[in-house]
């Protein structure tokens, strides 16, 4: 194929791959449901090479699809063909330098390609700390969790990738170098480019090196687990921890009875960490003693808001809590999968959607088995729905769409998000056309016309 040729031609030798067996790994997302094609593999080693791809690209009419460590949820690291032009896959994942971490300005300057529990070493080698944690850190990319704006558990306290960070260097549909890599705190010269290219899906740009926002090391913490019966408790619990906490609540995780018990039959070694059964649970993690945790729970189980509660008395027994929060969607994958969702809503809107989301599939979707758990800190649940007893994987295909479409619905009717961290991608593409602010939708189409005129970055996602 003549574009790819030039391609290889104006590329350093290694850097473009057209061996399927080198490319196939690359082509299936996490979940194994979609199935990807592309003409070539991409493995540039610098910014330089990555210009050099993108203007090529451009002159060429080749599509170009970045990806991270492909543990997205919605396809958006998929290469899918949307037309007839030759599909090219960028893999940053030679781009992981990760420089020394800046203790006085709490800042450091990682590759696209950096993995996320990379990141967490460096920062801790520095006496920092990187706050964004979730379940794929030791997969998931710097590029990644920038594109898709990942949130995570610690996004009660520290707020999404918006807001750690500090600047992008990024290379844009052109092949012209956005340069804004510094890692100041303040700066009003205009427009702030970062935040167009934090969320984007690589649809207006690769992005190659991340300046990004790191804490202080936590002088003390606690984690601690509480049975409740319902999110209506777990809610009070919330507002008795933040009253008490002020500004060191970092984690506040809900998890439905039936979560726990999927990772305790598929998981082995773990085990429930309180007798009995409770409709929820909720694990917790503070900035603070373990002793203020341990009063806030003792007083909430005397006022009767919890049921139950023990607090980690070691760093093991706090990383097996952690432990059985983060093995829910592995221990979901070992069952047969489900329909999944990621959503959002007011934070004291949590308790009423819950209800009637549980009530309007009772009767939508009779036998199937809600699997509910999130960041209630921050209004975001995984709403997922598993198939009925004794019934097989096609149930997920078959109702997967019109369960997905009366969620968000719901959704809507509570003016929340259909998508919370995740991002768009192909999955949801058509719900945001339905669902999306007539005004924010023209306003990203037409960012989307001026910056990337001949569509080649990331074509089919966000816009469908």
């Amino acid at each position: 194929m003549a574009a790819i040729e030039s391609l290889r031609a104006g590329l350093p030798a290694g850097v473009v791959r057209t061996d399927q067996a080198d490319i196939a790994p690359h082509l299936t997302d996490w979940r194994g449901q979609k199935q990807g094609r592309a003409d070539a593999l991409l493995l540039p080693r610098s910014t330089r090479d990555v210009c050099a791809i993108v203007r090529i690209a451009a002159q060429e009419g080749i599509s170009l699809v970045p990806q991270g460590g492909n543990t997205g949820l919605v396809g958006g690291s998929v290469p899918e063909a949307v037309s007839d032009r030759p599909v090219a896959l960028v893999s940053l994942c030679r781009m992981n330098g990760i420089g020394r971490a800046d203790r006085a300005g709490l800042s450091l300057v990682a590759g696209a390609g950096a993995i996320l529990a990379d990141v967490h070493r460096a920062a801790e080698a520095a006496g920092c700390r990187f706050p964004l944690s979730l379940g794929a850190r030791g997969s998931a990319t710097v590029g990644g969790l920038v594109s898709t704006n990942a949130g995570g558990v610690q996004v009660l306290r520290h707020g999404t990738m918006r807001a750690l960070v500090l600047g992008i260097e990024a290379v844009l549909p052109d092949g012209s170098l956005l340069d804004q890599l510094s890692a100041l705190r303040k700066d009003n010269t205009g427009y702030d480019l970062k935040q167009l290219l934090i969320g984007a899906e690589g649809t207006l740009g690769i992005v190659t090196r991340v300046a990004l926002k790191l804490a202080p090391a936590l002088a003390e913490s606690a984690v601690g687990w509480a049975g409740v019966a319902s999110p209506e408790a777990a809610l009070g619990l919330l507002e008795r921890v933040r009253s008490a906490s002020g500004e060191t609540a970092e984690s506040f995780e809900l998890i439905s009875a039936e979560a726990l018990d999927l990772v305790l039959e598929h998981l082995p070694g773990t085990r429930s960490p309180l007798a009995g059964r409770h409709g929820f649970h909720v694990l917790i993690e503070l900035g603070a003693a373990p002793a203020l945790l341990e009063a806030v729970l003792a007083e909430a189980i005397a006022a009767g808001v919890v049921e139950d509660a023990v607090v980690a008395a070691s760093g093991a027994q706090a990383a097996a809590l952690w432990a059985l929060r983060e093995s829910i969607p592995e221990a979901e994958k070992r069952e047969g999968g489900a329909i999944k969702n990621d959503l959002s809503v007011a934070v004291a809107d949590v308790p009423a959607f819950h209800a009637a989301a549980s009530a309007m599939f009772a009767e939508l979707l009779p036998g199937c088995r809600p699997l509910v758990f999130g960041h209630l800190g921050d209004g975001n649940l995984h709403w997922n729905l598993r198939p009925p007893r004794g019934v097989g994987a096609n149930w997920i295909v078959a109702e997967g769409p019109g369960a997905r479409r009366a969620l968000h619905d719901l959704v809507f009717r509570h003016r929340g998000s259909i998508s919370a961290e995740h991002g768009i991608g192909t999955l949801k593409a058509a719900e945001l056309a339905r669902l999306g602010d007539p005004g924010k939708l023209a306003a990203m189409r037409a960012i989307k016309r001026a910056l990337d005129p001949a569509g080649i970055m990331n074509p089919g996602k966000l816009f469908g």
